[in-house]
């Protein structure tokens, strides 16, 4: 399985201003246990999200000699992905693209097409550097406005993103509402129609409902997989009530239940569980 850590996604909406060399710290540690990605930062407004203002020097100060995990941070529009881009250390851009067209006006105050229009713009930019790009398909599994929601609306906007060379898509349940039926009917119909992009699941959901999640979309050939420590965080533009991340000590035990190899170093993450521990008081 491939995973990623969202340490991002946990701070930013986090009421108490972290430290920035507390953040830097806990990221370290993060480093250690050997997820395969970390989402540790947001290149967007500090008026809307003041919690992440310190990301660029947060990133600078990341040792990204302890291991091999790469780091990947959110950006909203071109702007953003410039000053992103003009940290060294960052691997990763991450841009979120919302089904909900309400969603996508609340987010990023943008419709989707002119959200599209950038995302064109950034993966050009990213062609002649090499880095990544990741487009978050948030409200992937409905939405709380609502919105009428449809398996067909996420293909086609996964087909016009296949057109315009986009290799990883991450399909997110933002707000808790994707149910067990409809994220088996997502990873069964789309994946397949698009060989050469990445699909993979971001899941904000309850603790309890983890495990069907999880395995819902793991039966249907899901391999990739977003969480963040005791499933702390949420998107605080998505509504008043942040619904929590898919917490990663509950991956660990699906894949622990379900004999799947992982390599990530158990002693740390239990390092990096106790400095999360202190940081968000659970």
């Amino acid at each position: 399985m491939f995973l990623t850590e969202c340490s991002r996604d946990a701070m930013q909406g986090w009421g108490e201003m972290i430290p920035t060399q507390k953040k830097i710290d806990y990221i370290n540690s993060l480093m250690e246990v050997g997820f395969d990605v970390l989402d540790c930062g947001s290149f967007v407004s500090p008026k809307s999200i003041p919690q992440m203002a310190d990301s660029g020097t947060v990133i600078d100060e990341i040792d990204k000699g302890l291991s091999s995990t790469k780091l990947s941070v959110i950006v909203a529009n071109y702007r953003g992905a410039q000053k992103a881009l003009h940290h060294q250390q960052v691997d990763i851009l991450g841009f979120p693209f919302s089904i909900s067209e309400t969603f996508q006006h609340r987010n990023t105050n943008k419709s989707r097409e002119e959200a599209f229009n950038d995302i064109v713009r950034i993966n050009d930019l990213l062609a002649s550097d090499g880095r990544v790009l990741n487009v978050y398909f948030s409200m992937a599994f409905g939405n709380p406005y609502g919105e009428m929601w449809k398996w067909e609306d996420v293909d086609f906007w996964a087909q016009r993103f296949s057109e315009i060379g986009i290799k990883n898509i991450l399909l997110s349940d933002t707000t808790g509402t994707g149910t067990v039926p409809q994220i088996e009917l997502l990873f069964e119909k789309i994946p397949p129609k698009y060989p050469d992009i990445h699909f993979g699941a971001h899941f904000h959901n309850r603790y309890e409902d983890s495990y069907a999640k999880l395995k819902a979309a793991y039966s249907k050939g899901c391999r990739r997989f977003d969480s963040a420590i005791k499933g702390i965080g949420g998107c605080p533009m998505a509504k008043d009530d942040l619904v929590g991340n898919m917490p990663t000590e509950q991956v660990i035990n699906f894949m622990a239940s379900e004999k799947i190899e992982n390599r990530l170093n158990l002693l740390n993450f239990e390092s990096a569980y106790n400095k999360a521990k202190a940081i968000f008081h659970f």
